[in-house]
């Protein structure tokens, strides 16, 4: 199983060193990684080439002109871009677990997504993480329960880890809660669904979109929590202004049967098939 990570960021090279040096490091390296870099300034570009020169996957950085927040786009474009079977989706802010990849792939099933969730960081801990570079991603769980004690963190249940089980498909219906920040998906059925739906415009709910789509499709959700947590680093309030328009446009995918996004994914792969054909045709002249 060809296996995807596909790490959403925007202007902010400090907490995308983190996660990418979180992925360096963990259990299972057998995936490829691709920066889905929604305008980003060449600082985050440099970060990417700095870690591709250590990293013991294949790194590869998508990068689209900065016209607002449009992460539904720029991920679409970076599955577009892989190969893979299994896609992985989390954001240039959220630095994994050890295990986080091995769970993902253990956890796949034929017929399910996966969702899963994140412990929050302080302020202040997300500021010593980035400034004095802490390896997080390396803390025990003495570490996780010392940081709560001091309110650092919102919470360490999320920390315990379970195998799979029957309990995983207790709410297979399943779609309030999950975020594009820790989910998985096959290929196909991401294919099926037209991946997201880049009509949202702003912050907020394409991800929501993505996994009622996949539940009209007849995908069924199955549980990632207690195996694979992400830790999301702080960071201000995204601005909301189109949260009202974009609940509007989520609720009215409520009431239907919807399965493809009206703007998704297929573009994206018909530029890549022109990219390769035009290779194809250079490397033949």
């Amino acid at each position: 199983m060809k296996t995807a990570l596909i790490v959403t960021t925007y202007n902010r090279p400090a907490a995308l060193a983190a996660v990418l040096e979180g992925y360096c490091r963990q259990s299972d390296q057998d995936f490829e990684l691709v920066v889905a870099d929604d305008g980003s300034k060449e600082d985050t570009a440099e970060v990417v080439r700095q870690c591709a020169r250590h990293a013991p996957f294949r790194l590869t950085h998508v990068w689209h002109e900065d016209q607002g927040f449009r992460a539904a786009a720029i991920r679409n474009r970076a599955v577009a871009s892989s190969e893979a079977d299994y896609i992985v989706f989390t954001d240039g802010d959220c630095v994994p677990s050890r295990h986080f990849v091995h769970a993902h792939k253990q956890l796949a099933e034929p017929g399910y997504f996966l969702g899963a969730n994140r412990v929050l960081l302080s302020a202040g801990l997300t500021n010593r993480v980035l400034c004095r570079q802490v390896s997080i991603h390396t803390w025990r769980l003495f570490d996780w329960l010392l940081s709560w004690s001091k309110r650092d963190i919102n919470r360490v249940l999320p920390l315990m880890e379970l195998p799979d089980g029957p309990f995983r498909k207790w709410a297979p219906d399943r779609w309030e809660g999950i975020k594009t920040c820790n989910f998985s998906a096959w290929r196909t059925d991401l294919i099926r669904v037209n991946g997201l739906d880049e009509s949202y415009e702003g912050w907020g709910l394409e991800d929501s979109d993505l996994v009622i789509r996949l539940l009209h499709a007849g995908v069924k959700q199955k549980s990632a929590r207690f195996a694979a947590t992400v830790f999301h680093l702080w960071h201000p309030e995204q601005d909301r202004r189109r949260l009202e328009d974009n609940q509007k446009r989520l609720n009215d995918l409520l009431r239907s049967s919807t399965v493809r996004a009206a703007v998704g994914l297929e573009q994206h792969q018909a530029a890549v098939l022109d990219d390769q054909s035009v290779t194809l045709r250079r490397a033949t002249t």
